[in-house]
């Protein structure tokens, strides 16, 4: 399959964008950043939309995306005080989000160029090597990212690495989704289900304090389906501090094979996302900083709360919490992680 040129970067490079197709179900992928720009698929009518959030250009993605369906790395989410220790020696990262870094650094994977292994009909295979040292992460990390249709309706991310020196990895997918369609205003209509008995409380720089709180009785609680936005402006200090919805939910099981994490349905379009994982969390984010200065493809304002983050994940700061499974990678291991979106209408 044969991509499209998507734009150019300042320096020259060609971005291309390359388009799956199976049965109703279509995705738009970038080798630029791994990012998914648009994800089609139709409503209980059979009308197709745009169901992710995106921009218009290289340069918005480069300059202006707040992750926009970017794959994120090395470490997705956030890590304290962009410094962490391993086997007796300290890192510093650049911070982009004082006092901390997030996403792997202001040039982390989503910023970058990959390689096209294979670009099928309904396959795509990215590689890069992230040199020992970029952004300040040790060791030469070789990703390979698959992005693939196994079958009508769902779309597939397979994550693999390996590294020659020990570091620290944690690989998502931070599509923003809104059922009604992109640009359609805001996501506190969808009905939210997420698989999980406890969740990761933040300091005030959204930070793991260490502990795990129980949902119960929580604005945190989606063990059954609720809206988004059904607690969204409960005073809880936690929505308080990230103004909304951004915390690592964990995960019910042990890990091992896919396993369901969240449901999301939509009541006017009757969209439905199932997302199961091999990850031990997700974190769930509603778009809290989207201000209005974003205007998507379909030519509408970006406002905080018009698209909806669940990113399959290791648990944030995990470099610097040794009661959090590690996120430790070393030369003789092997990391996999896969995590599938399956969508229906109803």
């Amino acid at each position: 399959m044969a991509g499209e040129t998507f734009g150019r970067t300042k320096g020259g490079d060609t971005v291309t964008a390359y388009t799956l197709e199976r049965g109703p179900l279509r995705v738009q992928v970038l080798d630029l950043g791994g990012i998914v720009t648009r994800i089609e698929t139709p409503d209980r009518a059979g009308h197709l939309a745009n169901v992710v959030l995106g921009l218009d250009s290289v340069e918005d993605y480069l300059g202006k995306s707040p992750h926009f369906g970017a794959l994120t790395g090395r470490f997705a989410n956030r890590i304290a005080g962009g410094r962490f220790s391993l086997d007796g020696a300290t890192y510093a990262l650049p911070v982009n989000t004082p006092p901390n870094t997030l996403h792997g650094g202001p040039n982390g994977f989503d910023k970058r160029l990959w390689s096209v292994q294979k670009a099928e009909a309904t396959r795509l295979v990215l590689h890069r090597r992230s040199r020992d040292g970029e952004e300040g992460f040790p060791g030469n990390l070789d990703v390979t990212v698959t992005y693939s249709l196994p079958e009508d309706g769902t779309l597939r991310i397979d994550y693999t690495a390996w590294t020659d020196r020990p570091t620290v990895l944690n690989l998502t997918n931070h599509s923003y989704f809104n059922l009604a369609g992109e640009g359609s205003a805001d996501v506190f209509g969808h009905v939210v289900r997420i698989e999980a008995d406890g969740f990761l409380p933040t300091d005030a720089t959204q930070i793991p304090t260490g502990a795990i709180q129980p949902v119960a009785g929580t604005p945190f609680d989606f063990r059954t389906a609720t809206p988004l936005g059904a607690r969204l402006r409960d005073g809880d200090p936690q929505l308080v501090i990230a103004k909304g919805y951004d915390h690592c939910f964990v995960l019910r099981g042990d890990g091992g094979g896919l396993r369901p994490a969240a449901s999301v349905f939509e009541p006017g379009s009757g969209r439905r996302l199932d997302i199961a994982t091999t990850l031990p969390a997700l974190q769930l984010y509603t778009g809290n900083n989207l201000d209005g200065t974003l205007i998507g493809p379909s030519g509408r304002i970006y406002r905080s709360g018009d698209g909806v983050c669940f990113e399959t994940q290791g648990f944030p700061d995990a470099p610097n919490q040794p009661s959090f499974p590690s996120a430790v990678l070393r030369p003789d291991e092997h990391y996999a992680s896969s995590t599938r979106y399956s969508f229906s209408a109803a």
